[in-house]
């Protein structure tokens, strides 16, 4: 799996972390793992609806009633 990017990266707790898996099938090419030893496997396209909702503030709410 290729590394893509660590998410926080400021403590040594096992932070989230994306990569792409090119030997996998293509709906599971992008694999998100947490500090709990857990991971999501989605699609390119999957992933692409994920962040474009992010940046529309879909989960703008989730923060705010989270924190």
């Amino acid at each position: 799996m290729r590394h893509i990017a660590t998410f926080c990266g400021q403590c040594n707790c096992g932070c989230p972390e994306l990569y792409v898996d090119e030997a996998a099938a293509p709906e599971k090419r992008v694999v998100i793992t947490d500090d709990f030893g857990q991971r999501i496997q989605m699609s390119v396209a999957q992933l692409a609806d994920l962040v474009a909702d992010v940046r529309r503030g879909v989960l703008d709410e989730v923060l705010v009633s989270a924190g």
